[in-house]
């Protein structure tokens, strides 16, 4: 994957404008600046660990750019507030991709959430990725309901009763046609 098509400029459905653009190493910082803002319980969605702060291994992983099956994308407002971060990394093939986003508690209720989710989706689209999933906790309510209304279908998840696996089929061949 590249990160050169990350960028765009989105309006949720509330009217709420923010830039996506992709991590770099420079960003450690405001990812870690970023993660104060953002509560317990959805730092243990996230990771589905429980943490009181998110460590500079996890920080480098997210602001990392040499990994080819990796992309990291920040959500940042006209003021430059880091919004929400989002991963999307792919297996060895590129064919299938695994998302994870979390979005600072202050800014939820915006239509944010939809709107990175749905660029992702975009963006795996273009790169002819063929299925994006996501595991939740089963207690992340609001994820797998988004998640849901997106298209994703939700599935057993295998190794644990706590999770769930949530699964869209992207539309790669109209992709393809239009390209």
């Amino acid at each position: 994957m590249e990160v050169h098509d990350t960028d765009d400029d989105l309006t949720t459905r509330t009217g709420f404008r923010f830039h996506v653009r992709h991590a770099t190493p420079q960003d450690s910082a405001i990812v870690a600046e970023f993660f104060t803002h953002v509560t317990p319980e959805d730092l243990r969605f996230r990771f589905l660990a429980g943490m009181q702060a998110v460590s500079h291994k996890r920080l480098a992983e997210m602001t990392r750019i040499d990994d080819p099956h990796v992309v990291n994308f920040l959500a940042l407002s006209p003021s430059e507030t880091l919004l929400a971060v989002a991963m999307l990394a792919t297996d060895k093939n590129g064919q299938r991709g695994e998302v994870a986003l979390t979005i600072r508690d202050d800014f939820k209720h915006q239509g944010i959430s939809w709107e990175m989710l749905a660029h992702i989706c975009r963006y795996a689209e273009r790169h002819k990725i063929t299925s994006i999933e996501s595991i939740e906790s089963r207690e992340n309510h609001s994820a797998i309901e988004l998640e849901r209304d997106m298209g994703f279908k939700a599935l057993d998840y295998d190794d644990d009763p706590t999770l769930v696996l949530l699964r869209r089929e992207l539309n790669v061949a109209d992709v393809v046609q239009s390209s």
